[in-house]
């Protein structure tokens, strides 16, 4: 899978641009605020069809301007494909994929499979469950779209959910009408609670080397899937629980509160690792990552390091760099130190500065 190509329009800092990619390594280096994260955002769009950031289309839009457009070419499984995203301030935006417009954004997402790893991405382990929730539900709605239609639907379904307990305080008679809503809500939760048993399953296949290695062989890890209620138990406690969600006018039942563990030597790294094996922890993660969507689609991601080797130390950046040979991989950074006294091969190098990209390695302008 290679993206060869971006062309931007009105996307944030940029009034135009455009670039062709390597196969290989590409690089964008310059200082901060200068537009290197706009690009991997706008690539990250076209993939999860929303911003890593989780903001608004409509803050996507340069400043002053109506409308933002992004185009993107790349090849899959030898299958050219351009896909075309048309972002407007009123209205939901239009996606096209070789000319032809599809009906719900969902369509688009996974044609192009990105592993996306920034210094936020350091915090999956000790921050909260949500954090690590959004981590499974991004790479499983790009890898299966059976969880993605399960998932989108029991997340409408909590939402009625929840303004029903709120209408029940003002309506007792409307109690009855949970048994329906909860019915919908087991349905496709224990689908989802199945998948994400299977997710992390294969995951623990493959974390555990990568880890012993990147800890020099001094720990193991081990991911534990935490589900807050089993599939057989869900219907049972969800209705024992009705009471206390109408008083509480939240559904406190259901795989939206699930967490996983991380456990090395029976510790568990989220509440008593160091920061050193919280970030060994992260990285192992993502790499496996790679791994695991390789193994299942047959062909290796596109990998995005956004600002992330400043924050790993000398020997986790060699780890790293030396792993990622044979995947079209994007870098952001601030400077050039971190490839110093390393063999590693810069394919492509770009300069940005103030919403304008130069490609210094050949001089050529791409904006």
């Amino acid at each position: 899978m290679v993206i060869q190509s971006l062309e931007l329009a009105d996307f944030r800092n940029y009034e135009t641009l455009g670039m062709e990619f390597s196969e290989g390594t590409n690089i964008l280096y310059g200082d901060n605020a200068q537009g290197k994260t706009n690009i991997l955002e706008s690539l990250y769009m076209i993939s999860t069809t929303r911003s890593h950031r989780g903001v608004r289309d409509r803050d996507l839009i340069r400043f002053g301007q109506e409308e933002g457009h992004i185009r993107v070419v790349l090849i899959k499984k030898g299958i050219d494909y351009q896909i075309d995203m048309h972002l407007r301030k009123n209205r939901s935006k239009g996606i096209a994929i070789n000319g032809q417009r599809i009906r719900k954004a969902s369509e688009l997402i996974g044609l192009l499979h990105i592993v996306f790893f920034s210094p936020e991405d350091l915090s999956i382990v000790k921050e909260g469950p949500g954090e690590r929730r959004h981590f499974m539900d991004v790479e499983l709605c790009q890898l299966d779209a059976t969880y993605l239609y399960n998932l989108n639907n029991y997340n409408k379904i909590v939402d009625q959910r929840n303004k029903l307990l709120k209408d029940i305080l003002q309506y007792p008679e409307m109690k009855d009408t949970l048994e329906v809503w909860d019915a919908q809500l087991v349905s496709y939760g224990t689908k989802i609670i199945r998948r994400r048993s299977e997710f992390i399953s294969s995951l623990n296949e493959i974390v555990g080397d990568i880890h012993e290695k990147l800890s020099g062989g001094r720990e193991r890890l081990v991911i534990s899937y935490e589900p807050n209620v089993s599939e057989e138990e869900f219907a049972d406690k969800l209705k024992r629980s009705r009471d206390r969600d109408c008083y509480l006018k939240s559904t406190g039942t259901g795989p939206h509160r699930d967490d996983f563990s991380f456990i090395s030597h029976d510790i568990d790294l989220r509440r008593f690792g160091s920061q050193g094996q919280q970030r060994t922890c992260a990285l192992s993660l993502k790499l496996a990552e790679i791994e695991l969507v390789t193994r299942l689609i047959g062909e290796k991601p596109v990998l995005m390091l956004d600002d992330v080797l400043s924050e790993l130390d000398t020997s986790r950046q060699n780890y790293l760099l030396d792993t990622i040979g044979g995947i079209q991989t994007f870098i952001t950074c601030t400077g050039l130190d971190e490839f110093v006294n390393h063999r590693f091969t810069i394919d492509s190098l770009y300069r940005v500065e103030a919403g304008r990209v130069l490609q210094t390695n050949s001089d050529t302008p791409n904006s």
